[in-house]
C-alpha cells in the first residue's frame, strides 16, 4: 500500500490536511481535514474519513468530540473528490461556526 499525505492551505491559519492510501491505484482509505490555528494549535474542524469502514463527514465541536456524522454515499473516489471540494469552498462557514461554538 501507497500513503500520500497533502497539506493545502486555505489561509494564513487555515489549513486542509489530506491523507490518501492507495492499494494498486485504488483508494482504500483517506482523510481530508480541515483544520485551524487556534491558540498555538492545529485544531479539526471538519473531517472527512473512512474510520469505519464508510465515507462520512464529521463536525467537530471546541473540545474535539464529534457533533454530527454524515454518511457520503459515494465511492471512495466521489467521496475524497466532494470532500476536497465542500472544504475549498465553505471553510470559511465552518470557520465561522466553530468559533461561534468557542466564544459560547
Amino acid at each position: 500500500m501507497n500513503e500520500k499525505t497533502f497539506i493545502r492551505w486555505l489561509g494564513s491559519e487555515d489549513r486542509s490536511r489530506q491523507v490518501v492510501v492507495l492499494d494498486e491505484g485504488k483508494i482504500v482509505r483517506f482523510v481530508v481535514q480541515y483544520e485551524t490555528f487556534l491558540a498555538g494549535k492545529w485544531v479539526p474542524v471538519v473531517r472527512y474519513d473512512t474510520a469505519h469502514g464508510f465515507a462520512h463527514k464529521d463536525i467537530l465541536s471546541p473540545s474535539g468530540e464529534t457533533e454530527k456524522k454524515v454518511t457520503v454515499p459515494y465511492s471512495y473516489n466521489e467521496a475524497l473528490t466532494n470532500a476536497e471540494v465542500d472544504v475549498k469552498l465553505n471553510w470559511h462557514r465552518y470557520r465561522e461556526e466553530f468559533l461561534q461554538k468557542v466564544k459560547g
